[in-house]
């Protein structure tokens, strides 16, 4: 993606900062804050969920984009746990079978080329007791709204950088063959109407 790649990386905090003031920091906050043990956030970004990491062993980051990467250096110094990050895509993760605790997942599987591939992955990594945490936006949007998302999306993924609007992170995980133990649907207050409805859970394999 070259230069567009990084000048979406340079804005990206400024564009989500009214939403992660409004309700993405504190939910991630609330589900972040009490991992124990050894976690991987996929797609960690520009690392709007490293200053919550308060009791995990190690946090390992999976960014495929180098102009993210470069942007968590900051919040690598300053974050309360060990954080280690890798060059690498959800679709194929260079980390053994069973080896972590908990996967993190905030607003990534709209961006992955290959949400089936992703899952699968972040099967194989979880220990069995493991579970994958997630917030993400978009895909379950009904009537015109709907339709709405359909018809801009492909407009919208090369604007964003490959972010959709139509995945639908219930019907996603359920095919991949998790259990969704927690599931929450929410619409926030003042959101672009074209990323809702969002969705926050646990889920296990």
């Amino acid at each position: 993606m070259g230069v567009w790649e990084r000048g979406f990386a340079s804005v990206y905090d400024r564009i989500n900062a009214a939403m992660e003031a409004a309700f993405m920091g504190r939910r991630r906050a609330a589900m972040i804050g009490p991992l124990e043990g050894r976690i991987l956030e996929i797609g960690a970004g520009t690392g709007a969920n490293l200053a919550h990491y308060q009791r995990a062993a190690q946090v390992v980051c999976a960014e495929p984009s180098a102009p993210m990467r470069r942007r968590l250096a900051p919040k690598i110094a300053a974050a309360a746990v060990p954080i280690e990050v890798h060059d690498a895509v959800g679709e194929s993760l260079p980390f053994d079978d069973a080896s972590f605790d908990a996967v993190v997942s905030t607003l990534v599987l709209c961006t992955v080329r290959d949400v089936e591939a992703t899952l699968a992955e972040v099967r194989r990594v979880l220990r069995p007791d493991g579970r994958l945490l997630f917030i993400e936006h978009g895909g379950g949007a009904a009537g015109r709204k709907g339709r709405w998302q359909q018809r801009l999306d492909p407009i919208w993924t090369k604007a964003a950088c490959g972010c959709h609007l139509t995945r639908d992170a219930r019907r996603n995980l359920e095919a991949a063959g998790f259990s969704l133990n927690e599931f929450e649907e929410f619409t926030p207050k003042r959101t672009p109407p074209l990323l809702v409805p969002f969705a926050q859970g646990v889920a296990t394999p």
